[in-house]
């Protein structure tokens, strides 16, 4: 065969999303076939979480002192039970600089952190985090936090007062499982949800605007949470699909968020809702799309873990939603 007409090598960015593509069918098959049930944890002994006035700007204190006692009694508890790698992470929990809303050792457990001073805030940011997040993986879901904190400090004109607030509130999915593939996790957080946004509203009063900023499997905990919440933005970012075709059936008059970075395997996820071995798998329309309905915006060349990477574009979109600078948000 002449040089010229030599097949020509396959597009690396073809090659990638072919392998991208393989590996996610068998990862699905996998967890809808043979979920890894016996991959769980034993159970972690842990004190009940505490008991808490009903939060306001002055009870705020209290809570955290409490959550923080909460955290050190866990971490004593661990210790005893012979899991070191809990213990630690429940003692640096329990450090006195840590503002804990909400603290819960038991299982995989679950915590409501705050950055900022949630009581003076007129600008909040909630985050709401995706599969594989528990207090063993914390400190990856906090980092998020402080970044985009951060980048508030530096961003904000003079007057704007900021708070991000992580909030591990629900048992994620595991990202091999068959949870991770439908919506059940995600209606039993979407009440906590509400819940929290209700009593944070009441804590922070009508003089705050809250955005809520949602990744990867937390974008369905978001929608499925999101009718009649009183917040200004809802932002999804790589979602696999949120369970509702469009924006407008959200049902919220939220201004509603999508992204997606160019490196982002969710990129790969068929968005179809299916009937498979008796379950309904998958999260329908790409939140991305022009079918979906929602403000699209650039998130850069990152990976599905790289939304809040400092200096990223996506990151700094997110600041700009959560200040209200929705003019200056950079669309895709």
């Amino acid at each position: 065969m002449p040089a010229s007409e030599a097949p020509r090598p396959e597009p690396q960015r073809c090659r990638t999303h072919r392998w991208r593509r393989a590996t996610l069918a068998a990862l699905i098959t996998a967890a809808v076939v043979a979920p890894l049930s016996g991959a769980a944890r034993p159970q972690i002994p842990a004190p009940p979480p505490a008991t808490l006035a009903p939060l306001t700007p002055t009870t705020l204190d209290a809570a955290y002192k409490a959550n923080r006692t909460n955290a050190a009694r866990a971490a004593r508890m661990a210790a005893a039970h012979g899991d070191h790698r809990r213990a630690a992470a429940d003692r640096e929990m329990a450090v006195p600089t840590r503002h804990l809303l909400a603290y819960d050792g038991r299982g995989e457990g679950q915590a409501t952190e705050v950055f900022g001073d949630l009581a003076t805030a007129t600008r909040i940011a909630v985050l709401v985090p995706g599969s594989d997040t528990s207090l063993d993986t914390y400190d990856r879901f906090r980092a998020t936090a402080v970044a985009l904190h951060d980048r508030l400090l530096r961003q904000s004109p003079k007057g704007t007062r900021t708070a991000v607030i992580a909030w591990l509130g629900y048992r994620t999915p595991g990202t091999v499982s068959t949870t991770v593939l439908t919506t059940d996790r995600a209606d039993q957080a979407a009440s906590h949800l509400r819940e929290f946004i209700a009593e944070l509203r009441r804590t922070a009063g009508r003089k705050a605007d809250i955005s809520l900023l949602c990744h990867s499997y937390g974008t369905v905990v978001c929608a499925r949470a999101a009718a009649g919440l009183d917040v200004q933005d809802i932002a999804f970012v790589g979602s696999p699909g949120t369970g509702a075709a469009t924006a407008a059936a959200l049902h919220t008059r939220a201004r509603i968020w999508a992204a997606r970075g160019a490196d982002d395997w969710v990129e790969e996820v068929p968005h179809v809702r299916a009937d498979l071995f008796g379950w309904t798998v998958g999260f329908g329309t790409d939140p991305v799309s022009p079918a979906f309905g929602a403000r699209v915006f650039a998130a850069g060349p990152g990976g599905h873990s790289d939304y809040f990477r400092p200096g990223s574009v996506s990151l700094a979109n997110l600041t700009r939603i959560v200040l209200g600078d929705t003019k200056e948000v950079t669309r895709a």
